[in-house]
């Protein structure tokens, strides 16, 4: 199981940026991915949002109305596009995966990729 985080950046407040994150050496489409993400000095957030296998997605209450969560199982592609980004979204963010949705609910999915920096500027 792999997973690459990509599409970090520097955007300034209440700009956007997609994060993607490509799975390879599993089935995506059997899998729940989620997005994670850990700020300098701070432990790792809960998780964000999810795209579970059969197509249904869940969003923290920090990110609804705000992220979106999609995946193309064609491409074995998750995006999370994020809209009126804060100073306070900064931080590295990561994708994960897991078998059992509810693994990833629970922030303790068993696959993670290597994180992407986001860095929100006022």
């Amino acid at each position: 199981v792999q997973l690459q985080a990509s599409g970090g950046g520097s955007v300034q407040v209440g700009g956007s940026l997609r994060l993607s994150c490509e799975a390879s050496g599993f089935p995506l489409d059997s899998y729940a991915i989620g997005w994670f993400r850990q700020a300098p000095g701070k432990e790792r957030d809960g998780v964000l949002c999810i795209s579970y296998e059969d197509g249904t997605t869940y969003y923290a209450d920090s990110v609804k109305g705000r992220f979106t969560i999609s995946r193309d199982n064609a491409k074995k592609t998750v995006y999370m596009q994020m809209n009126s980004l804060k100073p306070e979204d900064s931080a590295v963010y990561y994708c994960a995966a897991d078998y059992y949705g509810n693994y990833v609910l629970r922030g303790i999915p068993r696959h993670w990729g290597q994180g992407t920096l986001v860095t929100v500027s006022s």
